[in-house]
Parts: C-alpha cells; structure tokens; sequence
C-alpha cells in the first residue's frame, strides 16, 4: 500500500495542506515545520509526485543546464563534473532536478534549447560558460526566460546574474608568481577567443607583463581547446621558436591542456620545472596527478555551480530580483611544475 501525504501529515502531526506546502518548499513555512514533515517523510518512505505537482503548479521543479560547445570537448575535460556536483547539491537543497542540453556542434545545442524552453520543459537556464557572441543568451533574453551564467556577460552585464571568479586578477597573479621566480619569458596559452574567460585572462596576463616592464609578445600567446591534444599543439607551436627565444614558464588556462604540454615536453625531453616552469587553472584532480603535480589557479568550480544553481532559484521563485555578479574567491595552489629559473 503506497504511502500519501494523509499519512504523512499524521504522523508529523500537521495538515496535510502543511505538507503540500513543505514539498514545494513554500517560504511561509518555518525551518522547524520543514525538518520535522521531511522527517517524517523519511521515516515512512514517501516520494512526492513531481509530475502531478508540476500540474498543479505549473512549475516543473527542474533546471537546465547549457554546454559551450560540442559534447566531446564537455565530457572529456574534468571542470565540467566538478561544476555539476556544485550545481546539483545547489538544486537538491532546494528539491529542483536537472536536465542536460548537449550536441555535436552549436547549432544543435541552440535547437535543443529553444525545444526545451518552448516545450516547458525547464524553470530556468544555466548557462556553464560566456561567449563573446551568443545566440542563445539574445533568445532568452527575448523569451524572459530566467537564466543565469557563470562567467562574467560580455554584454549586458548589470542586467544578467552571473557566477564568476576575478578571472583578470587570477591570471595576474599567476603570472606575477612566475615574474617573481625570475622568469621574463613567459608564454599565455588560452582557450577560445569567443569565450569571455579567454579575454578576461589575457587581459591579465599582458597587465602582468606591462607592470613588471616587461614587453608583450604576440608569438608567446596561443589559444588552443581545453583538451589534451591543445596543449600538445601548444607546445609544437612554442617549439618552432629559436631556442634563445623559447619561454622559460608558461600560464596555462586548463589543467586538462597543461597535462598535455607535460606529456609533450618529456616525450621531446624538456625538463618541467627545471626547462621550462608551468602554472595552470582549475586545479581539478589531474593537477595532483600529474608528473610533476602541477601548481594551478584553484578557482573553486564546485561553488560556481552551487551558486549559480542557487542564484537561478531565487531568480525563478522571486523574478522581481535584481540581477546579482557573484564572485567566488581564487587561490594559487603551489606545486612542483614551477620552480625559480636556471640559467
């Protein structure tokens, strides 16, 4: 026999209106009534009926969730994982479930997200990245559909709530721990130029370089794919340099691309950090793996996706709040691919 919410009310001793309440996670009801109905929930094995609920409140309780591009690129590279526990444990305190939108290439990604939003499928929208032209972020904007980003919006960034770290001052200060162990010849390698994270790097890279006094090299900065076969090509392109002209530390933007130019440069025999000194980003489960382990920006991808999910909540239960920019904290993991430069 299937337990209702009658039985549940019973034996929390409340209404069962009050439990009703409780699923939907009506702000009216006290912290002490929640606890004690979903412990009574627990205690009789009871799972609500999100189908019949969304009926009811013309609310389906789940999010969505956008990828930057193809879906190779998002399964292969490990921020991506990290930032889902976050986002998942942001919508389970709140009981929102989520549905993933992935494709082949853009146009893919885009038709499933107008199919999602027209279809009522999803509250809302996250989208996991920031280009610098997005065709998906104008139809929402359209639609007024609620969404969030994490990433800082390349445009209209007082009117859109995003999640983000100080990506400039993150990619400074990665590069003026290098200047500081006395390398001058310092190489960027970047992810894609259409991301705004790229740009926001970049620009603090050159920052870096100009306050040292130190003069920007185009030829010492790449984009690449935040794969391994980018920082494989990254290297190949470094490699064509003069040997006296060759960068002796490099500020690598993904730690999945830095494990790469590791791979590459012991195949050829260039020693890291005695050759050449890395610090990277991300500082997901591959930097303390690797050989060396790498030192990297840790940029906390688990609290940008809890925020956002979080954010996207508040967004979808009081659409009357003011956009909000968000900013989780940065910290420069030491580790052994840097060291002080060898003559």
């Amino acid at each position: 026999m299937s337990i209702t919410i009658k039985d549940v009310a019973k034996f929390a001793n409340v209404a069962p209106s009050t439990v009703s309440r409780v699923i939907a996670n009506n702000p009216r009801i006290s912290d002490k009534t929640k606890e004690k109905v979903r412990e009574a929930m627990d205690e009789l094995g009871y799972h609500p009926n999100f189908i019949a609920r969304s009926l009811a409140s013309q609310s389906t309780q789940v999010l969505g969730l956008v990828t930057p591009g193809s879906s190779d690129v998002f399964f292969q590279n490990p921020f991506f994982p990290t930032v889902l526990r976050g986002l998942s444990e942001g919508a389970h305190e709140k009981q929102y479930a989520l549905q993933l939108v992935t494709g082949m290439d853009e146009e893919e990604i885009y038709n499933g997200v107008v199919q999602m939003v027209q279809g009522g499928r999803v509250d809302g929208v996250v989208l996991l990245y920031s280009k610098v032209e997005d065709r998906i972020l104008m139809y929402l904007r359209e639609q007024r559909f609620p969404f969030v980003m994490i990433g800082k919006p390349f445009k209209f960034v007082d009117e859109i709530t995003h999640v983000d770290n100080d990506n400039f001052q993150a990619t400074k200060d990665a590069t003026d721990y290098l200047l500081k162990l006395g390398h001058e010849r310092v190489s960027f390698v970047g992810g894609d130029v259409n991301l705004v994270v790229t740009v926001e790097r970049l620009l603090g890279y050159k920052n870096a370089l100009e306050e040292a006094g130190i003069t920007y090299r185009k030829d010492y900065v790449l984009h690449e794919s935040f794969l391994l076969e980018g920082g494989k090509d990254a290297v190949g392109e470094l490699m064509e340099l003069p040997l006296s002209e060759r960068p002796t530390a490099l500020v690598i933007a993904d730690d999945l691309m830095a494990l790469g130019v590791l791979n590459t440069l012991n195949e050829i025999g260039i020693a890291v950090p005695g050759d050449i000194s890395i610090m990277s980003f991300n500082n997901v489960l591959v930097s303390e793996m690797s050989r060396p382990p790498l030192s990297s920006v840790d940029i906390n991808i688990f609290d940008l996706g809890y925020e956002a999910s979080k954010q996207l909540i508040k967004r979808i239960e009081k659409p009357e709040e003011p956009a909000k920019r968000i900013i989780v904290q940065h910290n420069l993991v030491k580790r052994f691919s840097s060291g002080p430069l060898t003559k």
